[in-house]
């Protein structure tokens, strides 16, 4: 049994939908951002940045924090979505989302989303490099079906929900044919949509 320390944002969700497509067992410990639960000394025991996600896998008495070493681990021990012959390239685009992706949209959340009109450089430094990342990311998907190859990996999982967040980001996704097609295809997987709603709360994957 995995139990997953969780709240419904981008790198929460990354670890529920990997879960729900490797069907393991899971079970949920939410953690209110709100209230400062991830600040109790029980969960720094487990993540000591104070940072969702982190698991314990219960069976093998082991517990980790950072969402790509939990994608990691997940892969390795379910043998999927982590292929042999592509590791180097999906270890480049899953360091990628963690280093660069994740990160910068993110910032773009705090200045666009959350607290609009407080810098203006900050609004626009964030808005042209999250324009830029939608622009990389629909060039590589020119000529890819996936991020990391032609099959779909934990580069793809840990990258679809900052982009499921597109109707925060007031780009336009749609203007981004191939970052749209990638979308698309990602959003119609049953595990897909199951763990992005893992809390059973009627949460829908944001349409094109």
């Amino acid at each position: 049994m995995i139990e997953l320390f969780y709240s419904n944002t981008p790198n929460g969700r990354k670890i529920s939908i990997m879960l729900e497509e490797i069907k393991f067992d899971y079970k949920i410990t939410e953690i209110d951002l709100s209230k400062g639960d991830q600040f109790k000394n029980s969960f720094r025991k487990i993540s000591p940045l104070s940072k969702i996600p982190a698991i314990i896998d219960h069976k093998n008495k082991v517990s980790f924090f950072q969402s790509g070493a939990i994608l990691i681990y997940l892969a390795e021990l379910s043998g999927k979505f982590y292929d042999i012959e592509n590791r180097n390239i999906i270890n480049q685009w899953l360091m990628a989302q963690m280093g660069d992706i994740g990160p910068m949209l993110g910032q773009h959340h705090q200045f666009h989303h959350f607290n609009p009109n407080k810098s203006k450089f900050a609004e626009e430094r964030y808005f042209n490099i999250a324009k830029r990342l939608y622009e990389d990311l629909d060039e590589h998907l020119k000529t890819s079906n996936f991020l990391g190859g032609s099959n779909y990996s934990i580069a793809d999982i840990a990258t679809f929900p900052w982009i499921a967040r597109h109707n925060w980001h007031d780009i336009g996704l749609k203007k981004f044919k191939y970052l749209t097609r990638w979308y698309k295809k990602i959003s119609a997987r049953d595990a897909v949509i199951k763990g992005y709603d893992c809390l059973k709360r009627n949460e829908k994957i944001p349409e094109v």
